[in-house]
């Protein structure tokens, strides 16, 4: 069984469970392990590795259209060397303090594989009153809607094939111009995403659907579409492709394939009424791009017209 069979299994035990974060008399909790061989590739820094696993859970604040506001992490490693660890704390305060949240600390243990747990909280209307909004599910979107991204997708993805070519670096003497080190910099830069959390909020009072795209593109749009039910028509030609993509694809079909389905990106996906994209790009802190529109369920998802497969990352 892998992670979306272990989630489904629980859906049906659980009631409160199937969005990006529970949410609890305006309370949103969420939390996500990771580990060193699955999610932080080799010449992964540990302030990198701090950013990074704080900022996932982060982005599930962020889904929910909530403001973020501390965050914690149980840090487990075969050792504990003193250069590690404070890099590691040091890169996750900054990812709080980058999103007006704070790192108030966590737990320590022993492990064979650095595995880092992390929980993240937040705050949001708990039933419209108030100032702040009502928390934004998946299961909103209705046909009509246009779907949009914040920023650009496929960073993870150029991240990780930088990582690799630094790897392949260190074994070539003729590596040329660009050395391993210089890779390793410009990949651990693609790895430090900022959590869309101001993003959240602007989309928040407008959004009839949101979650983020920690699994791709083309996965969130299913997981949306399961939430909602509804399809969606895509625009390839609209998805906001990362320039750090465009570097190490082969082409631009290699590039969208890279930005729709590869994953671990943290931008948002969501859905909102025709009449207020205007108001929602004038509030946001980022890009906000029109890819698509909501159909009704039966028309299924495509992309340029053609079935848009269930693809993307998948824990275990």
């Amino acid at each position: 069984m892998d992670e979306r069979g272990a989630l489904a299994l629980l859906d049906a035990e659980l009631e409160a469970v199937g969005d990006d974060a529970a949410v609890i008399d305006g309370l949103v909790v969420t939390t996500d392990m990771l580990h060193d061989r699955t999610d932080f590739p080799e010449g992964t820094t540990r302030y990198t590795a701090g950013w990074r696993s704080v900022a996932a859970s982060l982005s599930d604040v962020a889904a929910m259209g909530a403001e973020a506001t501390a965050a914690v992490a149980a840090y487990a490693a075969p050792a504990f060397d003193r250069t590690e660890l404070l890099a590691f704390v040091r890169g996750a305060s900054d990812v709080c303090e980058a999103v007006d949240a704070e790192y108030v600390g966590g737990d320590l243990d022993e492990h064979q594989e650095f595995t880092v747990a992390t929980t993240a909280i937040g705050r949001t209307g708990a039933d419209g009153d108030g100032a702040d909004p009502v928390p934004v599910p998946r299961s909103g979107a209705r046909p009509g809607d246009r779907v949009c991204v914040t920023g650009t997708l496929g960073r993870s993805a150029a991240a990780l094939e930088l990582f690799e070519r630094a790897t392949d670096a260190d074994a070539d003497a003729d590596a040329g111009d660009s050395s391993a080190a210089e890779l390793r910099d410009r990949a651990n830069d693609l790895f430090r995403f900022e959590p869309r959390v101001a993003a959240g909020r602007a989309l928040a009072p407008h959004a009839t659907a949101m979650m983020d795209s920690s699994d791709g593109l083309a996965r969130s749009l299913h997981q949306l579409s399961e939430a909602s039910d509804c399809g969606f028509a895509i625009d390839g030609g609209r998805v906001p492709i990362d320039d750090a993509v465009r570097d190490v694809a082969d082409d631009e079909a290699a590039a969208l394939e890279l930005a729709t389905t590869f994953g671990e990106d943290f931008e948002l996906v969501a859905t909102v009424p025709e009449d207020e994209l205007a108001a929602v790009r004038e509030a946001a802190d980022v890009p906000v791009t029109e890819i698509g529109t909501v159909l009704e369920g039966e028309d299924g998802i495509t992309l340029d017209g053609e079935p848009l497969a269930d693809e993307g990352y998948t824990h275990g």
